[in-house]
């Protein structure tokens, strides 16, 4: 299922980035700060699901919702706001569901079943296991795909729609596959995002400590420093069995 995270507001599309990608039904995320980039995800990557904030800096998104009704095979709508007095116009905008911030892992992951049933799965339980237990990771770019053993990944990096995965002896690949797409290949309870441009091989880290801003920092066995933004902080600590 392709997901569409739309919130003028950096941290908040944070958070819930790292709700959505948790579930298994998920295969690409997609991100827009407004009305009007969200539009050009929409008429380019064809999401299936649309998280989507109420008001926005330029303009609103029940007057999106409203407009998009109008457009042939349009993403399924959920409102993620923090304002309640909107709950009966979003269904009338013919929304799937309405969640109120701070959003939770099960409230998050209903919404994304009720627009599961309705949309022919990308990918089944089983083939997401099977890729997880295979020991190698393929890695596309153009023509050519190189093989890399998981258990030698230090950790990913998305810019620019590029993926950089980083290996042992310093060993860079890159490829033009989403980063979501890569985790869900990669096991979770090895392999977590720390960060919306970051995910981390967990048995590569030797050291966290408090960085600016409430953020950390990770240094991995190879001596590289990758960044916790303050959304994955109390999950990675968790991870690292430290809470």
């Amino acid at each position: 299922m392709k997901v569409l995270i739309v919130d003028d507001e950096p941290l908040a599309r944070d958070e819930l980035h790292y709700l959505v990608e948790r579930n298994p039904q998920v295969t690409e995320i997609f991100e827009a700060e407004g009305v009007v980039s969200a539009q050009q995800v929409v008429n380019k990557e064809h999401p299936d699901l649309m998280f989507l904030d109420i008001q926005l800096t330029d303009g609103s998104g029940m007057a999106l919702a409203e407009s998009l009704k109008s457009q042939p095979n349009h993403p399924y709508i959920v409102f993620a706001t923090a304002y309640d007095q909107y709950a009966l116009d979003a269904f009338d905008a013919d929304a799937i569901d309405y969640l109120l911030k701070p959003f939770s892992q099960q409230r998050v992951n209903d919404a994304i079943e009720r627009v599961g049933k309705l949309v022919k799965p990308a990918r089944s339980a089983p083939d997401v296991q099977r890729q997880q237990d295979n020991p190698r990771l393929s890695l596309t770019n153009d023509e050519r795909t190189i093989i890399l053993q998981k258990d030698s990944i230090l950790y990913l990096q998305t810019q620019d729609g590029v993926t950089s995965v980083w290996a042992k002896g310093g060993h860079r690949v890159i490829s033009k596959q989403p980063l979501t797409n890569l985790l869900k290949q990669l096991d979770p309870a090895q392999f977590t995002r720390i960060h919306r441009s970051f995910a981390v091989n967990l048995d590569m880290v030797s050291e966290l400590e408090p960085s600016f801003n409430h953020t950390y920092e990770l240094t991995l066995k190879d001596g590289s420093k990758v960044p916790v933004s303050r959304s994955y902080v109390t999950p990675v600590k968790q991870a690292l069995g430290m809470q």
